[in-house]
């Protein structure tokens, strides 16, 4: 059993049909909190009726508005981190002591749940390779899975991130971004690759503008530390 604070925390907009599931099986791990994102269904109630605590966001600002609210709560109420986990299923709760055991063997600000790529569809495969090289490059660091939204965020970096302006899945990517410049500890855990019975609502050309702004962001806050120490 660890010593630590962790906050488990899932953003969720529209998500009624899995949410209590996800409630369900993460409450025998960790405190819970939910961060109902504007949606117009009963996933705030649904939570709230499986036992999580439920912060409700007006209107719908995106997952990384959701995200820096929960992170807000957590740092106000003391947490030592806060475990990500998304609401539509993709993600096993049993997985969590894996995180939990990384956090307390190496004190890590940043644990990611790396996906096999191998066991994912073709094109998704493809597109998540790409991400993860082209990234990698961008802040000149290995990183197994930049895309993946199963990870623990210690306090530090909470709170470095209070302050970031990104909405949707950039704001994740600019988390490992801002881990890396500040030299704060990166690692990943294994964890399964699940898909939900779900529709995609990626739009592939706005999907792919917004990745090639954040990745040149990133790129230029790790160019930020490589300065400050030049000129040090």
């Amino acid at each position: 059993m660890t010593s630590s604070r962790i906050l488990a925390l899932v953003p969720g907009y529209n998500e009624e049909r899995g949410i209590a599931a996800v409630v369900r099986g993460v409450l025998p791990h960790l405190p819970l909190l939910v961060v109902d994102d504007g949606s117009k269904d009963a996933t705030a109630s649904r939570a709230e009726e499986a036992g999580a605590r439920v912060h409700r966001q007006v209107p719908n600002q995106g997952k990384g508005a959701a995200l820096r609210a929960g992170f807000r709560i957590a740092l106000d109420e003391g947490y030592d981190a806060v475990l990500t986990l998304d609401a539509d299923g993709q993600h096993d709760p049993e997985e969590i002591p894996r995180f939990v055991d990384c956090f307390d063997r190496t004190g890590a600000e940043l644990i990611i749940g790396a996906r096999d790529f191998s066991r994912m569809p073709f094109i998704r495969r493809a597109s998540n390779t790409f991400a993860r090289a082209t990234f990698s490059w961008a802040v000149g660091q290995h990183v197994e899975d930049n895309q993946s939204g199963y990870r623990l965020i210690a306090a530090p970096l909470l709170r470095l991130l209070e302050g970031s302006d990104e909405g949707g899945f950039e704001f994740e990517v600019e988390m490992i971004a801002t881990c890396i410049r500040e030299g704060m500890r990166l690692e990943s855990v294994p964890i399964s690759t699940i898909y939900a019975d779900e529709t995609s609502h990626i739009q592939p050309i706005a999907h792919t503008k917004n990745f090639l702004r954040i990745l040149r962001k990133a790129r230029a806050i790790v160019k930020q530390e490589a300065v400050s120490q030049a000129s040090s």
